[in-house]
């Protein structure tokens, strides 16, 4: 059972890691002088991209603690 939790609990670490990697920064830097304007649809499609990101770092982030909490308890 240890063996299990703690395969699980490496997958959802890599996942969540490559969730936050995924997201983009909320700070918009030097866009707005380097040209860098997005259309209206391309914003739209982004926005649900990145919620969809957040939804699923939220999720990954609940299973790794209560997976943390159950490896201790197993070992």
């Amino acid at each position: 059972m240890e063996i299990f939790v703690g395969i699980v609990l490496l997958i959802v670490a890599i996942i969540l890691v490559v969730t936050v990697l995924l997201q983009s920064s909320e700070s918009n830097g030097m866009g707005a002088l380097s040209g860098a304007a997005d259309t209206f649809m391309a914003k739209n499609k982004a926005k649900g991209i990145e919620a969809k990101l957040a939804q699923l770092t939220k999720i990954c982030a609940i299973v790794f603690v209560v997976l943390s909490i159950v490896m201790m308890f197993v070992a």
